[in-house]
């Protein structure tokens, strides 16, 4: 892409809506700058899911927002819709995998060549059955994938491929992969054994999971006090790696070295079969519960005929907290996850998106949620929880732009927006920033599966379209999210000490400003692509938009 040059701040064009045109109000590198330097200051501790440092951003997100003459969103005429989660940890006990076959019995404890899965809802877990190979365990006619065709796994425990076929598209890889428990249960089985792949073992070695080994689990609570549970008839799940999934194949007529090399082709789909093994996982646990606010804050519309339409702009408000200290870690070690680029610099530019819309004499003409949501970091729990509880109707959400982790270290020239394709979002995101002299790219990194990864998949689900919205590769940024991602990403070094382009803050606001403007004031709301897999899977009903 041709290097454009960087003009530093751009003055909004007019805008054209309902009939009237005025200058938009403008946005300055100061204002984004307070913002972060606020919500990524040490005195927060990080923003961590339940603690006082969260609540006092998420009482500054409110204020802000109340102070732009906005309108709580929350519940019970509050900027609030407060959520209960559930904490599960390890008991001293911890956790592990028995497995007996031909070779005997083989216990492997947590952590070493097995991850045992917390159970949220059986503190002293103790689930045995008979094995049984399902491939990759996924199921979707459309896709041609059918891994439990002839196969009984009814109170038996299924072993699956981590991941995907190869070869397969990654955006729908990656949702029918999330789908395994869910898929499980419904053929009866009672507990998932993971192995991974030749491809998912580099994309993340077993090392890098074994990091995570003792982290706590969140789920969000129903109102009722009963924890939310995808998939809750498979009651026991665990990884596996090395001599542990080499175990599970014991006896068997296909060796596990013959199953890997066979997925590791293009296409490849293992068929499954009965094992001659059994498996018994236990684990013992310890839970507690804690609050955290996702902060909602709404602009009513203009426009009586599509007031009671609402577009979302949404961001997380979290971030990971303290490090806890290890027995080798300098006492002085900089330990806390400020979070300024994950996600300061995301809800900064929901502020001020929020500030403009709110002072420009022209009102949007459908009503615009500003959203900033909890627990994204444990798993989108704060935005799913909000997409199954909305506080407006969810059939009146006809938008989401999801603003997560944009890098304010360079010059951007173009942005992208994940899941574009498979709306109009893609139009409306380009023609609202072209005036800038911003580009709109494709997915530089579709083997990620980033369009099921973040917040705004969580309204995806319920049926809207959605995009998650970042800054681009262009003019240096592919190094500069290399660099990121290898360095400062999830770490202390994610703080104000980077080099951060305040006047490039300023510019991702006006562009955001620009789309969510659009989103609010076009004659037709954004609209799912006829024939495109995630419109027809979750909103089969809705309009569409013809395929070009």
């Amino acid at each position: 892409m041709r290097k454009l040059p960087f003009l530093g701040f751009v003055p909004l064009v007019l805008i054209q809506t309902a009939g009237a045109q005025t200058t938009p109000p403008t946005f300055t590198p100061d204002r984004v700058r307070a913002h972060v330097e606020f919500l990524a200051d040490d005195l927060l501790e990080g923003r961590d899911t339940g603690s006082r440092g969260h609540e006092i951003a998420a009482k500054y997100v409110a204020t802000q927002l109340e102070s732009f003459g906005l309108k709580p969103g929350g519940e019970n005429g509050t900027w609030q819709q407060r959520v209960t989660f559930q904490q599960t940890s390890w008991s001293a006990e911890r956790g592990s995998v028995t497995i007996t076959g031909t070779a005997g019995e083989q216990r492997f404890p947590h952590a070493g060549e097995v991850l045992v899965s917390l159970s949220p809802r059986e503190p002293k877990l103790d689930v045995s059955g008979d094995l049984v190979f399902v491939g990759y365990g996924v199921e979707d006619a459309r896709l041609g994938l059918d891994d439990y065709r002839g196969l009984d796994v009814k109170g038996k425990i299924v072993v699956v491929l981590r991941g995907f076929p190869k070869g397969m598209p990654s955006e729908e890889g990656a949702h029918v992969s999330a789908m395994k428990a869910i898929t499980a249960e419904r053929h009866g089985a009672i507990g998932i054994a993971v192995v991974g792949t030749l491809q998912s073992d580099k994309a993340l070695p077993w090392d890098k999971m074994l990091h995570y080994a003792d982290e706590p689990n969140y789920d969000w609570v129903e109102t009722d006090g009963t924890v939310h549970v995808e998939a809750p008839g498979v009651r026991a799940g665990a990884s596996l790696h090395g001599a542990a999934a080499g175990a599970v194949f014991a006896g068997s007529s296909r060796s596990l070295a013959s199953i890997l090399k066979e997925a590791d082709k293009v296409g490849g789909k293992p068929r499954g079969f009965a094992l001659k093994t059994r498996m018994r996982i236990q684990s013992e646990s310890q839970a507690q519960r804690v609050t955290s606010p996702n902060v909602i804050g709404v602009l009513p519309g203009s426009d009586p005929a599509l007031a009671g339409e609402y577009v979302v702009l949404s961001a997380h408000l979290d971030h990971l907290g303290i490090t806890p200290l290890k027995p080798d870690d300098d006492p002085k070690k900089d330990r806390i996850n400020n979070g300024a680029l994950d996600n300061a610099a995301g809800v900064a530019t929901l502020l001020e998106v929020a500030r403009a819309a709110a002072a420009a004499p022209n009102k949007p003409r459908r009503s615009i949620l500003f959203v900033a949501t909890t627990a994204e970091e444990k798993g989108l729990l704060g935005s799913d929880y909000f997409a199954r509880h909305p506080t407006v109707p969810i059939r009146q959400i006809v938008g989401n732009v999801d603003l997560d982790m944009p890098l304010l270290l360079y010059r951007f020239t173009d942005v992208v927006a994940f899941g574009a394709n498979h709306s109009t979002f893609g139009k409306i995101v380009a023609d609202a920033v072209a005036p800038m002299s911003i580009a709109l790219s494709p997915d530089p990194m579709p083997e990620q599966g980033i369009f099921t990864r973040s917040d705004h998949y969580m309204l995806v689900k319920q049926g809207v379209p959605a995009v998650f919205l970042v800054t681009g590769f262009a003019n240096g940024g592919e190094k500069v999210w290399g660099e990121f991602l290898s360095g400062a990403y999830h770490s202390g070094n994610d703080d104000l000490t980077q080099k951060i382009d305040w006047q490039s803050g300023a510019r991702f606001a006006e562009a955001n400003y620009r789309i969510t403007r659009a989103m609010a004031d076009g004659d037709k709301p954004p609209l799912w692509i006829e024939g495109d897999y995630f419109g027809d899977l979750f909103a089969p009903k809705a309009a569409r938009a013809p395929r070009k």
